[in-house]
């Protein structure tokens, strides 16, 4: 049985987090996951691990599609929310196209800022083009 919607989007919005902590500690994600008192639910560790598990992978295909941004260079916030975005293109097909640019589109705007949001729609969906070219 799939998680209730507002479940999946709290899970998104953990999962951030938790990205954006690895990163600013300067340690891996799977260590910050492994230090909590108490495990983050199953899609958010899910989340976390994958975009892990597919670092090299993710910054690829973000370099090729964030025009004018380095990677290294992007507010660490958006990096990681396309990070997280770009991991469920990837490995999660059955959640849709449209949902993840959604749900992604609307964490920068509560993290970061109204540009942050257009700037994220803009890449995931030339991301999503690559990806999944059936549904984009």
């Amino acid at each position: 049985m799939a998680a209730p919607t507002g479940a999946r989007r709290q899970a998104r919005e953990r999962a951030l987090g938790l990205l954006y902590e690895a990163e600013a500690k300067g340690v891996p994600a799977s260590t910050v996951v492994a230090e909590l008192p108490v495990p983050p639910d199953a899609f958010a560790a899910e989340l976390v691990l994958g975009v892990e598990a597919r670092a090299a992978e993710i910054d690829g295909l973000l370099a090729r599609h964030a025009i004018g941004w380095a990677i290294d260079r992007m507010p660490a916030v958006d990096r990681s929310l396309l990070r997280l975005a770009t991991y469920e293109l990837l490995d999660r097909g059955s959640t849709p196209t449209g949902v993840v640019i959604s749900e992604a589109v609307e964490l920068a705007k509560q993290y970061s800022t109204e540009e942050s949001g257009r700037y994220v729609n803009g890449v995931l969906s030339a991301v999503a083009l690559e990806l999944r070219p059936a549904v984009g």
